[in-house]
């Protein structure tokens, strides 16, 4: 008799030893469990929680920080876009963003469980970035701090991250 054994999806824990600084949504696929889980194992200090019921007064704060990168990640599709976060407003049951920014839409805040401040290697260079999770542990989208053109994090846009973090946590 023939049986196949199923493989024994390896722990986040050892999933994170084996790639540190890897895509961490592939590797709450790989464990099969939600990417908030894979927070939970980062090394101390770099995934900082902050209630979602806080989302409109850190969404406020984030509209003073010049361009942006806003990714929504799915199974499907990495969606990157560069932009100022326009103001928003609750309405309808939607917070509602729109403006002279490429970032508009209509977004569900009530939704959002959990912001977290994520600051890690990825791919050898620091990440620093704002998930916003919603109640099944999965990202809702996320706000990096960009880049410049030698590949560096923007200084001043990178001690906004730190003062914002410092004062949310």
């Amino acid at each position: 008799m023939n049986v196949a054994v199923k493989e024994k999806a390896p722990s986040v824990r050892e999933a994170l030893a084996l790639k540190p600084d890897g895509v961490l949504e592939m590797i709450a696929a790989q464990c099969g469990v939600p990417l908030a889980r894979v927070f939970e194992e980062l090394p101390q200090g770099a995934a900082v929680k902050v209630e979602g019921a806080r989302f409109a007064e850190l969404w406020q704060e984030l509209t003073q920080w010049g361009d942006v990168l806003f990714i929504v990640h799915t199974r499907d599709i990495v969606l990157e876009c560069k932009g100022p976060l326009p103001q928003g407003s609750s309405a309808q049951g939607y917070f509602n963003i729109h403006g002279d920014s490429p970032i508009g839409g209509h977004i569900k805040a009530d939704r959002c469980a959990a912001i977290y401040f994520i600051d890690r290697l990825f791919h050898g260079r620091r990440s620093c970035s704002l998930q916003f999770m919603n109640g099944e542990g999965e990202a809702m989208f996320k706000v990096f701090v960009r880049r410049d053109d030698k590949r560096e994090l923007i200084a001043g846009q990178l001690a906004q991250f730190e003062a914002l973090r410092a004062k949310m946590a």
